[in-house]
């Protein structure tokens, strides 16, 4: 199932694409031999001729390019294999200047055509968002938590402040403070974060540096819940002191605690370094454990701020607009951080990646009714849409990026690069992009058995 999901989203993606040069090629009066979903053998090709609507079932090729009927006619073909899909042109990746030939057409036809496949890509993740932020709200960066003990207490973050920017950099949504962050991780220089409170704006300044003690466990978010110990770090002092998840906390230093919230206010007064004693019911048994806390130094704002709002149609629009321009401005980022070596080869992932990201999304969601799944498929398609968007537009050989390259030089120039050799630089590229693939998959693969 999770792999049909992930080939259904991959499939409609490339679709999408490939449509996109369909549209402007036909627009510009380029033939189009064939469109296509799937890849392989061909299942059903058929197309309107001078007598009507015709079809075959299994189409070889032999037939596909010696039947006369379909000379000069658009074909639609469904194939086996239900990944990916294709636009093939006349003359596209040939020498061929006859009339309806890709090559016949003006510079900017050929260029609009190219880069429709990507803008489509743009186009699809912005009506995908439109329908995510509909059902599931806007992620606006509404302060919900400031974190006692923590950075943004002493700065003067409050609840219900509304992020602007950090460092100057505009926060429009709540997961670019997590993604800025990530690209540019805090230092110990003071922060600069502006947030609007009441209608009025106010920079705050953070010192991000913070020091504390740690028990090394978790415990339920909900504050209704049993304070129960849902996990231990490793060598973490609850470990060390022989604490185990599923143990149920009944004190802290004698203080009763019934539920996560109280487990939640008395933590936050134990935050000294000293021993704390911890009365645990272990399946019926109680026990008595001494625990001291291990320090800790690190770097944080010290503040959550994501929200998810439900808001009008105007609303929606423009917010899907920012969700695409932050995907796409994300896998810029993410490309910048891999070419400068500070993204781990654990960090890239291709289709298997994406398949075994897809099964966790669903796994993680099903619980929670088809809705959800639904919702977070739309969000992986709005990710991985705007990802291949991107992508094909970078100026590398093979991809749609590199074809613009060699259009926008024959717009300087004044005359086309030789077309045997633009191709000979194509093949290659394809050639170089197979092999990444296949390393991209071994290291996907890998990473799952590990």
């Amino acid at each position: 199932m999770n792999i049909i999901a992930a080939l259904l989203i991959f499939t409609v993606i490339v679709v999408v694409h490939e449509f996109g040069h369909f549209l402007l090629a036909k627009k510009n009066g380029i033939e189009v031999t064939e469109f296509s979903v799937g890849m392989g053998p061909r299942l059903i090709t058929f197309c309107k001729t001078e007598k009507g609507m015709t079809y075959k079932l299994l189409c070889s090729q032999k037939l596909f390019e010696e039947r006369k009927d379909w000379e000069h006619i658009t074909k639609y073909s469904w194939k086996l294999f239900p990944i990916g899909g294709s636009c093939a042109m006349v003359g596209e990746d040939m020498e061929d200047d006859s009339e309806g030939s890709f090559n016949s057409k003006g510079v900017w036809a050929r260029f609009s055509v190219i880069f429709a496949g990507p803008f489509f890509n743009f186009v699809l993740a912005f009506l995908f968002s439109i329908i995510i932020l509909g059902n599931a709200g806007i992620d606006v960066p509404e302060v919900v938590q400031v974190f006692p003990g923590q950075p943004g207490v002493a700065a003067g973050v409050q609840e219900g402040d509304l992020v602007k920017s950090i460092n100057g950099h505009k926060i429009s949504i709540g997961r670019e403070i997590t993604t800025y962050l990530q690209l540019h991780p805090l230092n110990g220089d003071t922060v600069k974060v502006k947030v609007e409170r009441d209608g009025k704006e106010k920079t705050l300044s953070i010192d991000p540096d913070y020091k504390t003690y740690l028990f090394g466990f978790n415990y339920p978010s909900d504050e209704k819940s049993k304070a129960e110990v849902s996990g231990v770090s490793e060598k973490g002092a609850f470990e060390k002191a022989g604490i185990k998840a599923n143990d149920l906390i009944l004190e802290v230093n004698g203080n009763r605690v019934s539920d996560s919230g109280q487990l939640s206010t008395v933590m936050n007064t134990v935050k000294d370094g000293k021993q704390v004693t911890f009365l645990i019911d272990r399946k019926g048994k109680k026990m008595t454990f001494k625990v001291t806390p291990e320090p800790y130094e690190g770097k944080t704002l010290g503040f959550a701020a994501s929200k998810n709002v439900m808001k009008g149609p105007g609303a929606v629009l423009k917010y899907s607009v920012i969700e695409v321009k932050y995907w796409i401005e994300t896998t810029v980022a993410s490309l910048g951080q891999l070419i400068r070596g500070k993204v781990s080869r654990n960090d890239v992932s291709g289709v298997v990646g994406i398949v075994d990201a897809v099964g966790g999304v669903i796994d993680q969601s099903v619980e929670y009714g088809v809705k959800t799944v639904i919702i977070n498929m739309l969000y992986m398609s709005v990710l991985l849409s705007a990802n291949l968007g991107v992508m094909n537009l970078l100026p590398l050989p093979a991809l749609d990026g590199g074809r613009l390259v060699f259009i926008l030089i024959e717009a300087v120039r004044g005359k086309p690069v030789d077309r045997e050799k633009e191709g000979f630089v194509h093949i290659i590229g394809f050639f170089l992009l197979m092999i990444l693939m296949v390393l991209i998959m071994f290291n996907d693969i890998w990473k799952i058995i590990h």
